[in-house]
């Protein structure tokens, strides 16, 4: 897993892995969630990608837009 930049300091996503069609988020709290095309939409995904890489609003943006639309938890 990558590390989460968190340029803010205070999100409660600390790790990720990016894949073509999904996303795997690491939460502070040690669990794992997989997002997917099919689960959350390619839309979503690539925002999340996105912010992912930029280090910045992507815990706020899950809990605001993406909610429990992950394909399965992983941990």
């Amino acid at each position: 897993m990558k590390k989460y930049i968190d340029i803010t300091g205070n999100s409660g996503v600390t790790a990720y892995i990016i894949d073509t069609e999904s996303i795997s988020i690491e939460f502070n709290n040690d669990s794992i969630y997989l997002y997917t095309y099919e689960s959350a939409g390619k839309k979503k995904i690539e925002k999340m990608k996105k912010l992912a890489t930029e280090g910045k609003g992507l815990s706020t943006y899950i809990s605001q837009h993406v909610k429990d639309k992950f394909e399965t938890q992983l941990k």
